[in-house]
Order: C-alpha cells, then structure tokens, then sequence
C-alpha cells in the first residue's frame, strides 16, 4: 500500500506527456463508466479516456497476451491479481475500488419476484439467464449464490448464459430469457430504471464482489494511469459508483 501512495504522488509532479489513457472495464461498469472517465477528465484537462467494456475473464487473457490497456478494472480481485502474479501489470497498484451486488429481474409479468427467490420454483420458469461463470465474475456470483440459497439445481437445467453481466441483462430485455441475474447497477441504470421488476439477492453465506483496478505492465509507462487510480479513490468517484448501486470497499490505512 505504501508502495501504491508513494507511486501516485510521484505521478502528480510528472507532467502529462500522453493524453490518452486506455481502460479495459468489466461489463457492470457499462452505466457509470462514461460519468466516472467524464469526471477523471475535468480533474486533468486534456486528459482523453478511451474504454473498452466486456467480460473480466476475457479481458486478462488478452492483457496477458499483450493488450495495449493501461488500467484495468475487474468485476473481480482474482483476475488482476493474477495478471500481476505473471507479471503482466503492477502488484504494487492493485486495489479494490467497488463492491458489486446481483439482483433477479424480469420483465415478465407472470413472475412475482416479491416472493423473492421462491419465483424460482414456479414451473412456468424455462429460460433463466446467468453470466458465464468461466468468464464472468458475476456469473461466479450468480452460482455461488443460487447454491448456498439452495435454488442452483433448480435453474441450472435452464440456463442461458451471457458472455457478460450486459449480454445477460440484453436476454432479459429481449425476452430471450424471462428471468436473469444482473447487476444491481443495471436495474438502477436511467436507461432500464423502473423497467420490470427486479429483487436483491441476500448475500448471507456468499463472498463479497470485491472488484479490483491494477495498472498493466503498458500502463507502467504512461503518468495518466497512476492519477486514474488515484482518482477512483476520490469521494467524486465513490460518489458516483455509490450511485450506480455499487457498494464501496473499506479505506485501509496505509
């Protein structure tokens, strides 16, 4: 931790040589990514944020193979880590920034999801969408919830998996699949809010969705990646995240 302030306040007195920063975000990001890159951009004028949306999983592979991404921002803790454990992104820059949420929704209205999790046991329920747990670390979620509730063996000879958290919201609001798990971002985004019905699931039993930010070794090079993590600390950043429906890590000391 040390390592990453030490890091940051170096970068403050370093003039911006490269005005463009490249983001690769985890697909729950979709809504607010655009406010928070926004937001970084009048703190640092002429500072441009280029993102990149979709699975985390597929993200690390390709960062690892040599994507050109400066920072990247996980739905998880496991796949930054990993990339930094084959040295292809910084340790010391590894932080959590938010803590995601999963709900059930639907947009058909045959389904009652006052009746929470129970709506899962209605026999009328045959196509019910998930993330790709491979991939995704929201499908992750998504399974290790639906198990520890007791409703995994339920779904799970009906699933439709997305490729991401989006893909999968996108099969709800098609009707591709007529209840999903989503983030809680989605339902609370202006696009979709009040769009169907939606329940939060209880995350007793379950591991938190810890979502990390690292700096990638191609993002080592350029000064605008260190002020990018600094200012997803910022109380404009987890005011932002705070209203997307994230929750927030807590602030350790250093």
């Amino acid at each position: 931790m040390k390592k990453l302030i030490m890091t940051l306040l170096a970068s403050l007195a370093l003039p911006v040589s490269a005005e463009t920063l490249t983001v690769a975000a985890a697909a729950d990001l979709t809504y607010s990514i655009e406010e928070l890159s926004s937001a970084f951009a009048q703190q640092v004028p002429g500072a441009e944020v280029k993102t990149s949306l979709g699975a985390s999983g597929n993200f690390f592979a390709q960062i690892k193979n040599g994507a050109p991404f400066d920072v990247f921002l996980s739905a998880d803790m496991k796949y930054p880590a990993q990339l930094a454990q084959e040295g292809a992104a910084d340790a010391a820059t590894l932080a959590p920034y938010a803590i995601g949420r999963i709900v059930l929704w639907s947009l058909d209205k045959r389904f009652d999801l006052s009746q929470g999790m129970r709506v899962l046991n209605d026999e009328r329920l045959t196509r019910f969408a998930i993330a790709n747990p491979d991939v995704a670390p929201y499908g992750r979620a998504a399974r290790a919830s639906l198990t520890a509730l007791g409703f995994w063996d339920v779904v799970k000879p009906k699933l439709v998996l997305g490729e991401n958290i989006a893909q999968t919201a996108q099969f709800v609001q098609t009707g591709n699949a007529q209840i999903g798990v989503v983030s809680y971002a989605t339902v609370l985004a202006p696009k979709v809010k009040g769009m169907g019905s939606y329940y939060l699931i209880p995350s007793d039993g379950t591991p938190p969705i810890e979502q990390g930010a690292i700096i990638t070794r191609h993002g080592a090079a350029n000064p605008l990646a260190p002020r990018f993590m600094q200012f997803l600390q910022s109380p404009a950043a987890r005011a932002i995240l705070l209203r997307h429906g994230f929750s927030l890590p807590r602030e350790k000391d250093a």
